[in-house]
């Protein structure tokens, strides 16, 4: 079995990053999803689809692997780019040429 090992991104429903400083280790999908033709639902015969680890680091979640004999693959991470900016900024004299037209 595939396993694949993670760190989520943010949610876009939310401005939080609730979930996001631990590592996952999830299954591959060894079936594919198909709506239940009754209510719409998605589901999968696999009831592998159903198990999700998480773990502190990502070292620990690549031991289990190993420990359990599981094929995995590691995926990079999603870091934030910031980028500072101050009140003053939405006054500036170059406004024009960073964001596009005035806005008030």
């Amino acid at each position: 079995m595939t396993v694949r090992i993670y760190r989520p991104s943010k949610t876009a429903m939310q401005s939080g990053r609730a979930k996001t400083k631990r590592w996952v280790l999830e299954p591959e999908l060894e079936t594919a999803r198909r709506p239940e033709p009754l209510m719409g639902w998605v589901s999968s015969g696999d009831t592998k689809n159903q198990i999700r680890l998480t773990f502190e680091t990502k070292e620990e979640a690549v031991a289990y692997a190993k420990k359990h004999g599981l094929d995995y693959i590691v995926q990079g991470e999603h870091r934030r780019k910031l980028k500072p900016k101050g009140y003053a900024d939405n006054f500036a004299a170059d406004r024009f040429a960073t964001w596009g037209t005035w806005t008030h």
